[in-house]
């Protein structure tokens, strides 16, 4: 398979990452981060795919408390990562 190169700001290139690797995105944006969630919020809108073949849900926060606060109810419910490795470990 041939390798595709893109140029790429560090923004765009975390936005980029996170939305791949994530099924829940909140965002609250502030000043220099701010185009970090209009990518994720446009690849949403898209419909583009993480690496589990799911749309990542955007969810834009009124304050930063507030995107804390929602990750962190996100990782209470085990993602498909973590119900891998349970699923391993209660095998081997």
């Amino acid at each position: 398979m041939k390798r595709v190169f893109k140029t790429l700001d560090g923004n765009e290139a975390v936005a980029y990452v996170a939305f791949r690797v994530n099924e829940v995105i909140a965002i609250y944006p502030i000043t220099p981060s701010s185009n970090m969630g209009e990518w994720a919020d446009q690849w949403m809108s898209e419909g583009k795919k993480n690496i589990w073949g799911t749309t990542p849900s955007v969810v834009e926060m009124q304050s930063e408390g507030g995107a804390a606060g929602a990750i962190h109810g996100a990782t209470a419910e085990p993602g498909p990562w973590l119900r891998r490795s349970r699923r391993r470990k209660a095998c081997c």
